[in-house]
């Protein structure tokens, strides 16, 4: 990203990730980084956008070392109380070598530049370099997210219908239920973060346009297009098979995850679940047998 437009981009986004938050928000990342030894932590989610601390707070925590082979993130489920107030997170972790090559585009994987186009705010960093590290991978991200924005959106058209469009196309490689309702909320609950966002991240990609008020139509010659239409069908077939492999695995090793499950039954249907040792240690196998006793208190309630 070395032209003037990747430069205005990096600037924008190193702007934009040092935001303010919630005092507990970072004392919870501080806590979380340093038990984990991380480079560094980003938050993310509805509650970045809310300021609230209610539900479950979203970080990624980025580590040292080389990039992991196989699937990644780890996710673990943590709770803490911060000054009488309880707060509840859900942790992705992964190495932060492997956030920037996953950020890049050049993995099967759509799930962090897709993610990490969206707003997020870096509430804790180890050191400078690390920060400089982050603010790349996130240029990346903005790039390999407008690029696929540009080829799948259309001729002309508002910044909105081409990340729209580009949300659309990620979803329906997920296991999701969003709709394209979905998709065009982001866009309008984040209207600050994502307002002249796809000139810096087109440019910066070296994909001219031509504005008209709140028009845009991408320069992008014919055979970019279809190079990255056929990037992104190969990642697009590839998106499902790799989504059930992560919640396959996610099943059997998200740290915490009868907690969190007990978490969400209670907030969702009032009915308390009890964490015994057993249902810690076997969250999958236990499943049936909550879900059974939460039915019957249900229908005792009603």
């Amino acid at each position: 990203m070395s032209s003037d437009g990747g430069a205005a981009l990096l600037g924008r986004i190193a702007h934009g990730i040092a935001r303010p938050v919630d005092p507990a928000v970072s004392d919870f990342a501080v806590r979380l980084a340093q038990q984990a030894g991380a480079l560094a932590a980003l938050f993310y989610g509805s509650n970045l956008r809310t300021g609230e601390l209610e539900g479950v707070l979203d970080y990624y925590l980025l580590l040292p070392g080389p990039p992991e082979r196989g699937l990644w993130p780890r996710v673990s489920y943590h709770e803490w109380d911060h000054g009488g107030t309880p707060l509840r997170a859900k942790v992705a972790a992964m190495t932060l070598a492997k956030f920037a090559e996953a950020a890049s585009g050049e993995l099967l994987d759509t799930t962090v530049w897709a993610r990490f186009v969206q707003p997020s705010a870096l509430v804790w960093c180890k050191d400078d370099a690390a920060r400089q590290t982050v603010v790349a991978a996130l240029g990346d991200a903005s790039k390999v997210a407008g690029r696929l924005a540009a080829a799948c959106g259309p001729a002309s058209g508002s910044e909105a219908d081409y990340w729209s469009a580009l949300f659309e196309a990620t979803y329906r490689a997920e296991f999701r239920m969003e709709t394209a309702s979905r998709a065009r909320s982001i866009i309008e609950l984040n209207k600050a973060h994502f307002e002249g966002l796809l000139p810096l991240a087109l440019g910066a990609a070296g994909i001219g346009h031509a504005a008209e008020g709140e028009r845009i139509t991408p320069a992008m010659p014919p055979g970019m297009q279809r190079a990255v239409l056929r990037w992104w069908a190969k990642r697009r077939r590839m998106g499902k098979p790799l989504n059930l492999a992560r919640l396959v695995r996610a099943a059997s090793t998200f740290e915490g995850a009868a907690r969190y499950a007990a978490w969400k039954i209670e907030r969702h249907t009032g009915v308390p679940v009890a964490i015994t040792p057993w249902r810690e240690r076997h969250p999958v196998l236990a499943a049936p047998g909550v879900l059974w006793s939460v039915w019957r208190a249900r229908r005792a309630q009603s």
